[in-house]
């Protein structure tokens, strides 16, 4: 069986059991006595070994196993719940999402054993249990299959076996391998038998070749059997390896069987008696899952694509919008067909505007359900930010506690898969150095857990995330201290700075003002990349501190990276656009009342005082002889800062696609891509964050 084709499916299932692992395992350390937060890790650690056991990824289920077992303890009572134990849990999701990051990459778990934590594991259970430790865990689990399998009623598998059959068997005898007779029963309750034979098949097909099956191969995988079927197995492994690995599937209630050594040929037997279907697994052996497996990552390895970040759950009724507007668009386009077909057809007839107006609206309709349909929460992102501040808060010895809200708020899936990083980063800088150690916070009479928080909220085409804490804010006079002992601002540019400007200083490249290096942060440390991360997706991000008081995080997306809002404008023969997003409004100015602050020039407006660009100066056009009157100029904000654009001409508003302009004119920050309009021509598109 080919499991490649679910490999999308399993990672993004497997990325949300993990996350709910590491949610309950964080609400069980609060509460440890609840029982419904313990029945939940069991049924999630269930369902990933499960999984991992049907992909074939062997050390994943088995590590999930292992912690299945703790969960198990706990649930019945003979393990309580510790620090001790909630560290260890951690280091298993660690190392099953290693596993999982593995699989993304390159389709398959990778060679990690994770030794040391399962014999943590085994040596948790053995403890709880008043046992002594098991220096070699393996080996004791052989001696016991070894004890039980004496123990056993030497139980012979009577089964009629084919010449066929009978030679393949002694062949793999003389071969010097052992054959195992054994006799699987599943579980009365069991609803999947098909489904758990298979992973039995699969658990003991990784030691040898199953050389028969009782019933027939197609007889168990279309359920015809009651509760137990028999196979005979051809390796070089102990029989309690085999037996252990049958055992460990799921809902299999007893696994019994033994070494088997000659199988004389029964000439007596008529071999056209025999049903095709009972000879079918002879004539073809089945192969090894773990020849199947090591195929399946090679076409994947093929495609040269990792498997990640390729689905996005769609909700059925936003895909049934999406049906209703495609068949709009079909009506459309032959209602066009037919006036053009016509006899008084063309771009004079009455219906054919009409019907370039029914057209405009279905593809405005069209493009809002299809940018729905990418939207995704970012709480697949933000989710596993609490299990971080908690390690952080042990790491550092501080008591921190974060608070998120917003979690729901949608955006692109592009953007989301991005946005995890940044967001990282400045809470690092929050939990290492925003907030005060507790002696300082309890001498200043604040708290004595910090408060860290995520809010993510929906602005017009935006969406707002602010990342900040109540700890000891920025130092702006020992930053502005740093830059000129670095020569990067003048004494005469320090008098002048605003305390805006000074924090700014912190997003230039290598700015820090970490006293040691830490491998948590340092706040500056990286907060250019932070910045020019969220610029390359179209955002911003700004920050508010107050000394002694905390420091806070704006950052600013766009809702989509594909299809926006523009208006389009004209500086002498060029043409331009500007988002419509990040445009507050547009006015005549006359030249007179132009006014200048420190040579540059700016205009008073409604009590704002906002300065000029010129945009032909800036794009190094070729000024106009005679100077207009009147200038038109395009007020643009990012947050509450605001600049006006003086342009030639408007051309209106236009829904554009944006193309990117490629790595090989990558450098111009001021031009955030292209797009082509409906005369075949090429608007460049501005971008204002840059141009700010």
């Amino acid at each position: 069986m080919d499991v490649s084709q679910y490999l999308e499916i399993f990672i993004d299932e497997s990325g949300e059991h993990l996350q709910t692992l590491s949610d309950c395992i964080m609400e069980l350390e609060k509460e440890p006595d609840n029982k419904d937060v313990i029945n939940e890790i069991f049924r999630a650690a269930h369902s990933l070994k499960g999984m991992a056991g049907t992909m074939g990824f062997k050390r994943m289920q088995h590590l999930t196993h292992d912690m299945e077992n703790v969960f198990q303890e706990v649930r019945s009572d003979k393990i309580a719940v510790d620090s001790q134990m909630i560290d260890l849990l951690f280091k298993c999701l660690d190392a099953i999402d290693g596993y999982l990051e593995n699989v993304k990459a390159t389709s398959d778990e990778g060679e990690e054993d994770n030794e040391v934590i399962i014999k943590e594991l085994n040596n948790f259970i053995a403890k709880a249990s008043g046992e002594t430790p098991a220096e070699t865990q393996p080996a004791k689990e052989e001696a016991a299959a070894s004890q039980e399998q004496a123990a056993s009623d030497k139980k012979y598998l009577q089964v009629e076996l084919t010449d066929q059959e009978r030679n393949e068997l002694n062949s793999a005898k003389e071969a010097g391998m052992h054959v195992y007779g054994m006799t699987i029963t599943v579980q009365k309750d069991c609803l999947l038998k098909a489904a758990r034979a298979f992973l039995v098949f699969r658990a003991v097909g990784e030691f040898g070749q199953i050389l028969v099956y009782r019933p027939s191969s197609q007889d168990i995988e279309d359920e015809k059997f009651e509760q137990d079927f028999s196979i005979y197995l051809a390796t070089q492994e102990s029989f309690g390896k085999v037996k252990s690995a049958a055992e460990n599937v799921s809902e299999i209630e007893k696994v019994e069987g033994e070494e088997l050594e000659n199988f004389a040929l029964h000439q007596e037997e008529k071999q056209e008696e025999t049903k095709p279907a009972e000879t079918e697994s002879a004539a073809k052996p089945v192969a090894k899952p773990a020849e199947k497996k090591a195929s399946a990552p090679a076409k994947k390895a093929a495609a040269g694509k990792p498997a990640t970040n390729r689905t996005v759950r769609v909700d059925i009724e936003k895909l049934d919008t999406l049906m209703n507007q495609v068949s709009e668009l079909i009506i459309a386009k032959n209602s066009i067909v037919s006036i053009s077909s016509s006899e008084d057809g063309g771009f004079n007839n009455q219906g054919f505007h009409e019907q370039i107006e029914y057209l405009e609206r279905i593809t405005t309709s069209l493009h809002e359900s299809v940018m729905k349909a990418r939207m995704v929460p970012i709480e697949s992102v933000v989710n596993k930010f609490p299990r971080m501040i908690r390690d952080l808060s042990r790491t550092l010895n501080k008591k921190m506690e974060l608070v998120m809200t917003g979690e729901d708020t949608e955006l692109d899936r592009t953007v989301v898969d991005q946005i995890g990083d940044p967001l990282q980063h400045l809470l690092r800088n929050s939990a290492d150095h925003g907030l005060e150690d507790t002696a300082l916070r309890l001498e200043r009479g604040k708290p004595e857990v910090g408060n860290i928080f995520l809010n993510a909220y929906q602005e017009g085409n935006n969406v707002i995330i602010q990342v900040g804490d109540d700890g000891n804010g920025i130092d702006t006079e020992a930053v502005k201290n740093k830059a000129l002992e670095r020569g990067i601002i003048t004494e005469e540019q320090a008098e002048v700075m605003t305390q805006k400007e000074i924090v700014n200083l912190l997003f230039m490249p290598s700015f820090s003002m970490a006293k040691k290096i830490t491998d948590i942060s340092g706040r500056g440390v990286g907060l250019d990349v932070v910045k020019s991360n969220i610029e390359q997706l179209g955002g911003d991000v700004e920050v508010k501190t107050k000394l002694g008081e905390g420091t806070t995080f704006t950052v600013r997306l766009p809702l989509t990276l594909a299809i926006i809002q523009a208006l389009m404008v004209v500086v002498r023969d060029e043409k331009y656009a500007i988002a419509l997003g990040s445009i507050s409004n547009i006015e005549s100015v006359p030249v007179s009342d132009i006014k200048y602050v420190e040579n540059k020039e700016v205009i008073h407006l409604r009590g704002s005082v906002i300065p000029l660009i010129r945009l032909d100066q800036l794009l190094d056009i070729e000024p106009l002889e005679d100077e207009p009157e009147n200038l038109i100029v395009v007020i643009v904000n990012r947050g509450d800062n605001q600049v006006g654009i003086v342009v030639d001409d408007l051309m209106g508003q236009q829904e554009i696609v944006i193309k990117s302009l490629g790595k090989y004119i990558n450098g111009n920050k001021l031009i955030s891509g292209a797009t082509i309009l409906g005369d075949g021509e090429v608007a460049l598109i501005l971008d204002v964050n840059t141009l700010m």
